[in-house]
Order: structure tokens, then sequence, then C-alpha cells
């Protein structure tokens, strides 16, 4: 067992996807699969004598569920968890449940065809372990995946181009736009149900699979003063209002001579992430400027960074959060080398830098 490699659990009822699990994890030179167990009850044995940087975890199994099981681990030993389940290909409550718990990432599993999905997903699969291996669990527990491929690393110039020098009228109308990533499920969670009524809009970039973000933006939306929605093509930007944007598309901000409103559009991976934050945030730039706060919150990698950059030049006012509250110090990390954040704040006081 090497001390340098990142050390994972895998379990699951289904051999099958341990087998196949372990072997594509154990084919990265920095990741090694210690043990596998076919439930909860027979991994607790395992891990009590070699504890795993990270489990990679079915929801349904027999004897204990993984959401118990999960909350049983985070409640006394928290570890990084990434859930591995077809229950997540839907966005199902169950889901939801796990990001509650403190997953800290979520890989879709289908029903059939098991060993050539996860052949042809590796690159995601093997990107979420790693991601988790960073995380820190403490009391503020949470991507849902980031859609993370063997591509070529696209800017924003794949969806629209760099706001050059024009400058933006100063309004009275606010905008405020947000990108997170791996943590900021539960981040965002405590940002907009701590806001009240009558807040600037706001529009969102958390990186997440397809079908996932309707049932967030749901969940918050009962647990929020103001209103949340997963963002349709065309949906104004109003205060009070937080627009998600919709897994596996992009969200760009327009001006119209009725306002402001989003526009969801089909593209590229940008920085590998569909929807990205450099396309929001440098949309933002463009039609907002001065009257937007661009806030780029924990993740992992450099989506949002450039783009937060470029709304700090078009004269907007900027954020990042501090390394100490991000389950990922990896996005606001690399905005601040940028010198794209005016100011570095915790998560707590996001919420009043909004208000």
């Amino acid at each position: 067992m090497s001390k340098n490699k990142i050390k994972v659990m895998v379990v699951d009822d289904s051999a099958v996807v341990r087998q196949t699990l372990q072997a594509l994890l154990d084919r990265e030179p920095d990741i090694e699969v210690v043990a596998t167990a076919s439930d909860p009850l027979f991994a607790l044995d395992k891990m009590n004598k070699h504890w795993p940087d990270v489990i990679v975890l079915d929801i349904k199994m027999p004897r204990m569920d993984g959401i118990t099981f999960l909350k049983k681990i985070m409640a006394e030993h928290p570890t990084p968890v990434v859930i591995c389940s077809s229950l997540a290909e839907q966005g199902s409550p169950v889901a939801m449940q796990a990001v509650e718990a403190g997953a800290v990432e979520i890989i879709t599993k289908p029903q059939v065809g098991l060993r050539q999905y996860f052949e042809n997903t590796s690159a995601e699969l093997v990107a979420a372990v790693r991601a988790a291996s960073q995380s820190k669990i403490r009391q503020i527990r949470t991507r849902l995946p980031s859609t993370l491929e063997v591509a070529p690393k696209l800017s924003a110039d794949a969806m629209l181009p760099a706001p050059g020098n024009h400058t933006v009228n100063h309004t009275t109308e606010r905008i405020v736009a947000i990108g997170t990533s791996t943590g900021g499920t539960q981040a965002l969670e405590v940002v907009l149900t701590a806001l009240p009524r009558g807040c600037p809009g706001i529009v969102v970039v958390q990186h997440m699979p397809e079908k996932f973000t309707a049932s967030f933006a749901t969940r918050l939306d009962q647990l929020s003063r103001i209103d949340v929605r997963e963002a349709a093509d065309g949906d104004r930007v109003f205060p009070s209002l937080a627009l998600i944007a919709p897994g596996g598309k992009h969200m760009l901000l327009k001006r119209t001579s009725q306002g402001y409103q989003v526009e969801i559009k089909d593209g590229p991976l940008v920085n590998r992430h569909r929807p990205s934050v450099d396309v929001l945030f440098r949309s933002v730039a463009k039609y907002a400027g001065k009257n937007a706060v661009g806030i780029i919150m924990t993740g992992m990698g450099d989506d949002g960074a450039h783009g937060l950059k470029e709304m700090h030049d078009a004269g907007a006012t900027t954020y990042a959060q501090d390394e100490e509250t991000c389950v990922v110090f990896g996005m606001p990390k690399e905005a601040i080398k940028l010198g794209a954040a005016d100011v570095v704040l915790p998560l707590q006081d996001i919420p009043g830098v909004i208000a």
C-alpha cells in the first residue's frame, strides 16, 4: 500500500461494479483501491482496519442503505464520499438526500451496460475521486460532478467574444453572478437561504449533471425566502429571484429593452464544463459591467477565474470565498492569483454582501 496514493474503498452490492471500478481506478498511478465491500456493514469492518481517503458508495444496498451509511460516516469519521448510483440519474430526492448528508461528488450509474459505460466515462470517475480526495469535510458538508472529459480545454471564446473596452451605462438594476463547483451545493444553500426578499437578481452556475439542477433548485426554493428555480431560455432576472443554470447547458446574461434576461444555449465544454462559470461571468462583464457583483466560491479547477477577472476589469465588484470555508480552494484560489477578486471573505459573509 503506497502512502502517496489516494486510498479508495468501493462499496456496492454488485460484484460487476466493484470489479470494474477497481480495475479502472487501479490503472491510475495516483489511486489505489485498498478494499471493496458488498454492503456498508462489511465496509465498516474493513474500514476499522484501514481507513480510506475516499469512499465510492452506492445508495441502494442490502442490510444498510447508502444514505444511512453516509450519515453514519459523516457523524463519526467524516470522509469524502463519491456517490455512484443509478438513483442519481434523474436527480431524484434520494440523490438530493445524499448531497444533504455530505456527499461531495455524484456519478450517475446506468442500470445496464455497466462495464462499457464506466470504460467510456472513466475520466469522470477518476476526476471525481481526485476532487473528493482534496475536499475538506467539516460542518459545511456538501458537485455534484463536473462533466470532465478528455478533450481540449476550451475557453469562453468558444461561446462568446471577450467583452472588450466598451463601457456599460450605470443603472439602478443590480445583478449578482455566482459560480461554484465541488462543495457548492451546501455553500449555495448557506447563501441563498440567508437572503431577504428584495435582494438583487441572481444568476448561478453550479457544476451539475443534466437532470439534477431542477430538483436542486426546487429544494432551495422551498428553503429560501427568495424564489429559486432552474433557468429557462428567455427568463427575466428579477429582484428576489435566483436562476440556476440547467445541467448540460451554458447560461449567458443578456440585456434587452425590457431589462436583463438569460439565454440558455448548447455548446462545447468550456474549461471542460457545461455549464461553465467563465461563460456566465464573461456575459455578465459584457452586458452588466459595473452594475454587477461577481462571486466565485468553492470548487476544483479554474473555471470562472478568468471570467471573474473580466467582470473586475469591466467595473464589477468581485468576491472570492476564502480557503478556510471552501471544501476545495481551487476556483477561488485561481481567481485570487489573477487579481480578479476585490475581496476575499468567508462563506458566512457572502449573504451580507449580496443583500
